[in-house]
């Protein structure tokens, strides 16, 4: 999609103007910036959801419009922009990458709501959220452990950013805690979504002996390279990825925007729209667990489906001690929980870990 097309739903230019209601007062005009395509079966696919549950929770009320595959850089400042001009009273901004451009038109319309996703730069206008995505890699990481054979994970890592990190060491610790003799195998694609170089880098770590493969990108090529690999094991990343169950893909996490995206649109039309951040998991329901299919000892599944339900209830936390950095240095004492600082600036390894971490 050319990226100076802005569609409404999925056919109306953004720069038609927006209707008034019955009762004579104008649409919300909400608008969704996307890092990659909304078929992407992944990141961008979820928050699209979100964008369509706005639809149909609101229907004539509001009125979304989006961009898809908007680099990380100069042009999605210009995409904003073009959205904050034609009308938009709420700007959702879904990827980390956006981060400084969101702030930077945010400046030049104070009177637009802007939501940045994975970020922690605030304003009166802008708000941030993300999901402790953390917490589905805990699962998967339990489950990889129990099921590999030759003992090596592979994992297709995005971007070294904190949120990147946050789920290798999760995932690293519970696949550690029930096999002590497993390995990770960690490849930087340094793309969210690139379904070459994700393929690439599946069939590279499947060549390094890895049987299972987690995933930190958006789409479903490491699935497909996994299925015509034979016995490797594979989890849904962002979004449920199902059509690769129940082999290679056993399980998945689920990001679900659809509720916060309809409280922040209700919360604009109210009037009561304030600058907050939101960090939430699976007991709120903005990560869930996608199915886990029969492919998996039932156990194991039983042994998972304990900890999800331990995480929801609030009786447990991923990241708990004790547990060293990779220097060998401690970190968390026997039963101390990580603080949020902490996690939201991670930037060294668990103990076990083998590698650095790009810089």
């Amino acid at each position: 999609m050319k990226l100076n097309k802005l569609l409404t739903g999925a056919t109306l230019a953004l720069g038609l103007a927006t209707g008034a209601l019955a009762d004579g007062h104008e649409k919300t005009k909400v608008g969704f910036v996307y890092v990659g395509p909304v078929g992407d079966g992944g990141w961008t696919y979820e928050h699209n959801q979100g964008r369509l549950a706005v639809e149909e929770h609101f229907g004539d009320a509001v009125e979304t419009v989006f961009v898809e595959s908007v680099p990380e850089g100069p042009d999605a400042e210009r995409v904003m922009t073009q959205m904050a001009l034609q009308g938009a009273d709420l700007i959702f901004t879904t990827s980390f990458g956006y981060m400084d451009q969101t702030i930077n038109v945010a400046g030049k319309f104070p009177d637009v709501k802007f939501e940045h996703a994975t970020g922690y730069k605030q304003a009166d206008n802008v708000s941030v959220y993300s999901a402790r995505f953390y917490e589905g890699r805990a699962v998967q990481g339990h489950i990889a452990g129990h099921m590999t054979e030759s003992n090596v994970i592979g994992y297709i890592a995005s971007f070294p950013i904190p949120e990147v990190i946050r789920g290798i060491n999760a995932a690293y610790l519970h696949a550690k805690e029930v096999n002590p003799d497993v390995e990770f195998k960690i490849v930087w694609a340094y793309t969210w979504f690139d379904p070459a170089k994700e393929a690439e880098a599946a069939s590279v770590l499947i060549e390094q002996g890895a049987d299972v493969i987690l995933q930190h990108t958006d789409s479903t090529a490491p699935q497909a390279a996994a299925q015509a690999a034979g016995n490797v094991v594979t989890f849904g990343q962002a979004s449920d990825m199902a059509e690769f169950g129940p082999f290679p893909r056993v399980s998945s996490i689920i990001d679900n925007w659809s509720p916060y995206y309809i409280a922040r649109t209700q919360a604009v039309i109210d009037g009561t729209w304030e600058s907050t951040n939101t960090w939430d998991g699976i007991a709120p329901g903005m990560v869930e667990i996608g199915d886990i299919t029969d492919a998996v000892p039932a156990e194991v599944k039983a042994s998972a489906e304990a900890m999800i339900a331990s995480m929801e209830a609030g009786d447990y936390h991923p990241f708990t001690g004790p547990i060293n950095k990779q220097d060998g240095s401690a970190w968390l004492a026997d039963g101390e929980v990580a603080d949020d600082g902490t996690l939201a600036g991670m930037n060294f390894y668990v103990e076990g870990l083998s590698g650095d971490i790009p810089q």
